[in-house]
């Protein structure tokens, strides 16, 4: 294998990496954690509630900051330094994680924030490498790849975790609550040891700027001088609104599917067992997706998924079996990642060249405010509901209900993104 191809697939490896924490933590088991362990005898939809305040947290903390992060490691040549930062607070909060007792939930819920933080500020330095490790003709199956590992790295771990939760005693463990917490423990391990290759393989261009307080004074203008830009580069401003909208759809998803299982009296262990399905469908499709894009166009593919999201979440309002939320799970996995990495790769092609770390940053902060909405959208629509006299399981139906909305929004936009203006644009003084 040639430099170039370790560049990729060290980048690539990655998402191999995070992704655990995105599939074992974020999505599979935090939420069952929190709502049966760290938060007993709690109401349900309350529960729910605090959730997606604790998600909502963490992505007004990461959102105010993204922007300048991004700007520094472009002046500075540092996003791997950056990500290697990010990367270590969220392996030791995941880990922190194993050690938090019954009843305690706003030492999770801290935790948890803390390791939310660490996730995605990191992939604001890892995206923004992707014009480091491959050129623009290759966006889509590079982004592709890396989530394509992605859905791989996180399958392969949870499918171990949910071995260790359904037969704890197999692995020498006293329940399932014990595996749960072994199991945060086994992420921060796979996130660090798997990381490594990126770390490796991937080389930066030197730092183009000093270091200190004038880097940090020069980034916030940086920043104040894109946002006067954004007016000329009018095509990226309507890419980021609609990617906030139609992310907020599938952030939500991901992050509230398991715990609206759980208020519609649905088995932890089938919803587990639905999210491992996610994983392994993803693998492949995501891949598709990129070879797709290059049949019909990037903006097309991508539609296309918005498309299936659409009719997901309608479909997912009226689900009753553990057949249909596997049904469900799988026509998820189908779509997934090629939402996120046809994102991804549409939008490293509309920003200018040489600043994709502060572009990337004002992408991350456009996610990290879907964060914030949707799931305080589903919290306190199914509030509402419940106090307007809906039972726990219709309420959260309700809730779940609005995300319908943001996919409708996020298409709409999206179809009026003109490739081609937008190339023009980033060219222009």
């Amino acid at each position: 294998m040639n430099k170039p191809d370790r560049s990729v697939w060290g980048w690539a490896f990655y998402d191999f990496a995070n992704s655990a924490f995105a599939t074992t933590v974020m999505s599979g088991f935090f939420p069952v954690f929190f709502k049966t362990w760290c938060s007993q005898g709690t109401d349900a939809v309350v529960s729910t509630a605090r959730l997606g305040l604790a998600n909502a947290a963490a992505g007004i903390l990461l959102a105010v900051s993204a922007p300048f992060l991004g700007a520094m490691a472009d002046r500075r040549g540092g996003r791997k330094r950056f990500l290697a930062a990010f990367m270590i607070l969220g392996v030791l909060a995941t880990s922190a994680l194993s050690r938090v007792p019954p009843g305690l939930w706003t030492a999770a819920a801290m935790l948890y924030i803390v390791a939310v933080l660490g996730f995605t500020g990191g992939n604001i330095f890892y995206d923004a490498l992707l014009p480091v490790v491959a050129p623009e003709r290759r966006y889509d199956l590079v982004s592709s790849l890396g989530f394509s590992l992605g859905y791989l790295g996180g399958g392969i771990l949870f499918a171990l975790n949910l071995w260790m939760v359904l037969s704890p005693g197999t692995f020498g463990l006293a329940g399932a609550g014990a595996a749960v917490q072994v199991s945060f423990l086994t992420v921060g391990v796979w996130w660090f040891l798997f990381s490594l290759p990126l770390f490796r393989f991937v080389r930066e261009e030197p730092p183009a700027a000093g270091t200190g307080r004038p880097a940090l004074r020069e980034a916030f203008r940086q920043v104040a001088g894109t946002l006067r830009n954004l007016r000329r580069h009018r095509t990226v401003f309507l890419f980021l609104v609609a990617y906030w909208c139609y992310m907020d759809g599938v952030d939500t998803i991901i992050r509230m599917a398991v715990d609206y299982g759980l208020s519609i009296g649905l088995e932890a262990k089938d919803l587990l067992l639905s999210l491992l399905v996610t994983q392994f469908v993803g693998f492949p499709a995501a891949l598709g997706f990129g070879f797709l894009a290059g049949k019909t166009g990037t903006k097309r593919a991508l539609l296309l998924a918005i498309a299936v999201y659409l009719i997901v979440s309608v479909w997912g309002t009226f689900i009753e079996t553990r057949m249909e939320f596997l049904a469900l799970a799988a026509t998820v996995g189908l779509v997934q990642g090629g939402v996120q990495a046809l994102s991804r790769s549409l939008f490293g092609r509309l920003i200018p060249p040489g600043r994709a770390g502060e572009y990337f940053g004002f992408y991350n902060l456009t996610g990290k405010f879907s964060v914030i909405l949707g799931p305080l959208l589903v919290g306190l629509t199914g509030q509402l509901a419940r106090s307007l006299g809906a039972e726990g399981p219709l309420a959260s139906r309700f809730g779940i209900s609005a995300v319908v909305l943001l996919f409708v929004a996020g298409g709409a936009l999206l179809f009026f993104v003109d490739e081609n203006q937008g190339r023009q644009e980033r060219i222009s003084p």
